[in-house]
C-alpha cells in the first residue's frame, strides 16, 4: 500500500507540475499542430493513405522524444535529491511510466485530431482500431524513452546517449505500429491485429519490468 501511495503522490505532482508550467504543454501542442499544419500545406493530400501514415508517426515520435525526455534529463540536482528522500526508487520510475503514458496517449490523441482534419481526410476505414494503434504505440515510445532517459541522465552527453539507446529500442516498435494502423487504415478485422498488439503490449510490460529491476542500480550512481 505504501509503494502505491508513493506512485500516487508522484503522479499528482508531476500533474501539478505540470498545470503550474502551463507552457510546456503549450509548447507541445503548438509542436504538433504547427508539423501537422506544415505536411497539409506543403503535400496538399498528395500522397496515398499509407504514406500519410507513416508521416503520421514520424511525426508522432518526435513529439514523443520533446515530451518524454524532460524525465529525468530535465530535473536538477536539486530536484532529483528531492525525489530521493520523497519516495523509493521503484515508485519513482513506475510513477514516471504512468504519467508518460497517459501524458503521450493525451498528445498522440490531439495529434491525431489535427492531423485527420488536415492533412489525411476521412480515409481511414476503421476509425476505431486506429485510435486503439495509436493508444498502444504511444506506450511504447513512453515506456521506452522514460527507460533510456533515466539511463542517458546519469552521462554526461546526454542527448548523444539518448539517440543512440532509444534507437533500437523505438525503431521496431515504431515499424509494429506502423504495420498495424495500416491495417485499421484499409480496414482489416481486429483478428488481423491481434498478435501485433499483443506484442506491443508484451514489449510495454517487458520494458516496464526491466526499469522497475534497473533502476534501483541507476539510482544508486
Amino acid at each position: 500500500m505504501r509503494f502505491w501511495r508513493e506512485v500516487g503522490g508522484l503522479i499528482q505532482k508531476e500533474l501539478q507540475l505540470e498545470w503550474k508550467q502551463k507552457y510546456a504543454i503549450y509548447g507541445l501542442g503548438l509542436y504538433a499542430i504547427t508539423m501537422v499544419l506544415v505536411v497539409s500545406l506543403g503535400l496538399q493530400r498528395s500522397l496515398p493513405m499509407q504514406a500519410w501514415n507513416v508521416i503520421f508517426w514520424i511525426i508522432l515520435l518526435f513529439i514523443s522524444v520533446n515530451a518524454v525526455a524532460k524525465s529525468f534529463m530535465g530535473e536538477s540536482p536539486g530536484q532529483l535529491l528531492y525525489l530521493y528522500n520523497l519516495a523509493g526508487p521503484r515508485a519513482i520510475i513506475t510513477a514516471k511510466l504512468i504519467y508518460n503514458c497517459l501524458l503521450m496517449a493525451a498528445i498522440a490523441m490531439l495529434t491525431l485530431l489535427f492531423y485527420v482534419w488536415l492533412a489525411a481526410g476521412a480515409g481511414i476505414a476503421a476509425p476505431g482500431q486506429y485510435c486503439v494503434a495509436v493508444i498502444i504505440g504511444s506506450w511504447t515510445f513512453a515506456a521506452n524513452l522514460t527507460l533510456v532517459s533515466a539511463i542517458a541522465a546519469r552521462a554526461q552527453n546526454k542527448s548523444t546517449l539518448l539517440a543512440v539507446l532509444s534507437f533500437p529500442l523505438v525503431v521496431p516498435q515504431m515499424l509494429v505500429s506502423i504495420s498495424v494502423s495500416g491495417k485499421a487504415i484499409l480496414g482489416q478485422p481486429w483478428s488481423d491485429m491481434v498478435g501485433e498488439l499483443g506484442f506491443s503490449i508484451s514489449f510495454i510490460v517487458i520494458i516496464a519490468a526491466v526499469s522497475v529491476i534497473l533502476f534501483p542500480y541507476i539510482w544508486r550512481e
